[in-house]
């Protein structure tokens, strides 16, 4: 009985349920590591690892990071770097050796965090009678009863520890996603409303503004996964709200832009669409007619194409994922049409859909329509039925490049 009262953790404070409770638990949990009958727990644990551990879940023991500061102080006290909870592990530093440990922290802040870690059942206190702490050793210099505090808890909770640590780690994983996913939502539906407004788009764009700003904000660092989430969500309703409708005006609103003044002709190789055929350079013609008058030795007429009325150094920065499909890069229009070839395979675009809008448009307006189907390739479902709605537009001579492509800049 007497050595149960020497090491009490209770010390001069009054007691409390609670923490009976907890050297209750303890003393059993000791009992049956000692006798092999823990299953898997071993009550050991690296003291940094743990620590470490601690420090992300801070949060659930209800410990800030000045608390693990001075625990991290009473385990640099215990020689070994394994805490083996299956004894007592009484660590007994004078106040000013732990305050220095602790980088000069006051006697009163040191018993503030202390008092939180008894509370989170991370130690003990085992005061002697006079509150000292200090330790007795035998002939041989073993220690033989110490009192001050006890990291046996600690060391026996490294199971859940370690557990809470990942948690949280899963956790700030969740919400760096989720916060991510948030401003990425908040830009995209800023800049898409931005585009409408600037070409005088027709749409209820106020409403959109108004549900924007409703869901906009800081986003919290520590936020609640719950919160975050449904946010994102609502966002991203929104965001689907958005570009669809300004696709709908892209697709179905009559393009009002002059071709007029885009009717130049392709006047030499930098601007036309010349084609290297069995080491001879060919001008692009008007289809049949220009291959049969090349197979005869004649000299077919030149087809008057109207220009894009855009350089290519202009195109490529609106449409910069179509370089990537150029077998060479993009150093001419002719690049760009090989490259579009292949990524009118890969949308599924139908060689019908791609020759129809061919004919319709030139091929050089064709290509970039592709292009422009490309950067915006996850907000179209069907790009196929797009292309034909975009071809049967300029069929009747009301489709132009330049809104489609000032919209992606």
């Amino acid at each position: 009985m007497q050595e149960r009262l020497a090491t009490t953790p209770f010390g001069g404070a009054p007691l409390r349920a609670k923490n009976f409770a907890r050297m209750t638990q303890v003393e059993r949990q000791q009992e049956s590591l000692r006798k092999g009958e823990g299953g898997n727990a071993t009550g050991t644990a690296d003291k940094w690892q743990l620590i470490r551990a601690l420090t992300e879940a801070r949060a659930v023991y209800g410990l800030s990071d000045r608390s693990i500061a001075v625990l991290e102080a009473l385990t640099s006290f215990h020689p070994a770097r394994e805490l083996d909870g299956k004894a007592p592990l009484i660590v007994f530093p004078s106040n000013a050796e732990l305050s220095l440990r602790c980088r000069g922290m006051s006697p009163a802040t040191l018993r503030r965090h202390i008092a939180a870690l008894v509370e989170a059942g991370l130690i003990f206190r085992r005061d002697s009678a006079n509150g000292k702490r200090f330790c007795q050793r035998d002939d041989r210099g073993q220690v033989e009863s110490a009192f001050g505090f006890d990291l046996a808890p600690l060391a026996l909770a490294a199971d859940r520890i370690f557990a809470e640590a990942e948690t949280a780690r899963e956790t700030a994983r969740q919400v760096a996603r989720l916060r991510a996913e948030i401003s990425l939502h908040l830009r995209d539906i800023a800049k898409t409303i931005e585009a409408a407004l600037t070409e005088a788009r027709t749409g209820d764009w106020q409403t959109f503004i108004e549900s924007l700003q409703a869901l906009s904000g800081r986003i919290a660092r520590n936020g609640e996964i719950a919160d975050l989430s449904a946010r994102a969500k609502a966002l991203l309703s929104l965001r689907i709200a958005v570009e669809t409708a300004y696709l709908d005006t892209l697709s179905n609103e009559e393009m009002s832009a002059s071709d007029s003044a885009f009717e130049r002709h392709i006047q030499n190789s930098n601007t036309d669409l010349s084609l290297e055929r069995n080491g001879q350079r060919v001008t692009e013609r008007a289809g049949p007619v220009a291959a049969n008058a090349q197979a005869a030795g004649e000299e077919p007429p030149k087809l008057e194409r109207k220009s894009v009325g855009i350089g290519l150094k202009a195109f490529l920065e609106a449409c910069p994922q179509i370089a990537d499909y150029a077998r060479d890069g993009v150093k001419s229009w002719r690049d760009v049409l090989a490259a579009a070839e292949v990524v009118r395979s890969m949308l599924g675009i139908s060689p019908s859909a791609w020759a129809a809008a061919r004919s319709a448009m030139g091929e050089v307006e064709a290509a970039i329509v592709i292009a422009a189907i490309l950067e915006r390739a996850e907000a179209i479902r069907s790009p196929g039925g797009y292309l034909r709605d975009l071809t049967g537009k300029a069929a009747k001579g009301r489709f132009s490049i330049h809104p489609m492509l000032k919209a992606l800049r």
